[in-house]
């Protein structure tokens, strides 16, 4: 395992995400019991369809994210990579805070988010090209 050594913090912030990945389906859970929406639906209380909206958009972004961070830190740099992928929690984190209050206030969360991931995919892809030139 010498080779991956180099990616302590990549492999860090990739726990992360994921632990933050798992907290947004555990408030899925609380605020289905919360508004009392039953499974297996997803829609019934705008607070329950806030919660699942959260969870499910950062679904969709973690293959953006993940992929993008891992190649950006075998391209680039461990702990650039790090610093920009915990940018992207952060705005994941802004994005569930301003989104759980009203969906008008998701906005600045999901551009600190989508700034970083698009920072991230954007390095790797010039460095990949780099390369091959």
């Amino acid at each position: 395992m010498k080779g991956f050594a180099m990616y302590h913090l990549t492999a860090l912030v990739t726990l992360l995400a994921i632990a933050f990945y798992l907290f947004v389906c555990i408030n899925v859970s609380r605020v289905r019991e919360k508004t009392g929406v039953k499974v297996p639906a997803t829609s019934g209380h705008p607070d329950f369809e806030r919660a699942f909206r959260i969870q499910m958009n950062t679904l969709e972004w973690m293959p953006v994210f993940l992929p993008a961070l891992w190649l950006f830190a075998i391209y680039i740099g461990d702990a650039i990579a790090a610093g920009i992928g915990a940018v992207w929690i952060i705005g994941r984190i802004v994005y569930f805070i301003g989104y759980s209050k009203a969906a008008a206030k998701r906005g600045p969360g999901f551009a600190i988010q989508g700034i970083a991931a698009l920072a991230l995919w954007a390095g790797a892809l010039g460095a990949v090209v780099l390369r091959m030139v």
